[in-house]
């Protein structure tokens, strides 16, 4: 067994480390929406479930050279953002929207994507995803001391919009929604094989 003290490691070898260990991880396909109107879409895999009472989220968005990524500076102006599962049916579009472009720039029309209304929050979502989740801000917090290198935000779901042919008696069919999952470098996951263990009582 390899002995790593990630205080004498690079930024990137500790980021290596964590995204090929870390794996699978599921993305978050997030729009926001800025002061001027523009609808910005990014995927981002620091993304998990924070609580279901009430429904949460968590997103973790990085700080490259020390500035704030798009997706970022919206949430904190408006305090709101839509949460989309990437799936096998998406992905290319939504990978797409991961090209870097200026703030004036929506990578919505890069991609094609549809923009469909919220019904709770004034920033939209996307059509073609089987699962997006309206979301406000519940708490951001600046991550890395005197200069921060992320930025962990923690949304409540205030509303849910779930693809019906995905949809039964309250659950989602995983094979349905065939999310993608992240790995390393350009690599991804498919949901494969499914199997079950009961939890000890």
């Amino acid at each position: 067994m390899i002995s790593i003290n990630p205080q004498e490691n690079s930024e990137r070898d500790n980021y290596k480390l964590l995204i090929g260990s870390i794996i699978p991880r599921p993305i978050a396909f997030v729009t926001t929406q800025s002061e001027d109107g523009i609808v910005n879409g990014a995927p981002f895999s620091y993304f998990n479930i924070v609580s279901s009472n009430p429904p949460m989220v968590s997103l973790a968005i990085q700080r490259p050279d020390d500035h704030l990524k798009d997706t970022a500076r919206n949430i904190y102006s408006n305090r709101q953002f839509v949460v989309h599962i990437v799936d096998e049916d998406n992905m290319v579009k939504v990978n797409e929207t991961a090209a870097s472009l200026p703030a004036t720039e929506s990578e919505i029309e890069l991609a094609n994507l549809t923009l469909v209304q919220s019904e709770n929050i004034s920033v939209p979502g996307v059509k073609e995803a089987k699962v997006r989740m309206e979301c406000r801000l519940v708490q951001a917090i600046p991550l890395g001391g005197d200069a921060p290198g992320s930025d962990l935000f923690i949304g409540e779901v205030v509303r849910f919009h779930v693809d019906e042919a995905i949809y039964e008696d309250g659950r989602i069919d995983p094979r349905g929604l065939k999310a993608v999952s992240r790995l390393a470098g350009a690599n991804y996951a498919r949901i494969g094989d499914i199997f079950s263990i009961e939890r000890p009582k």
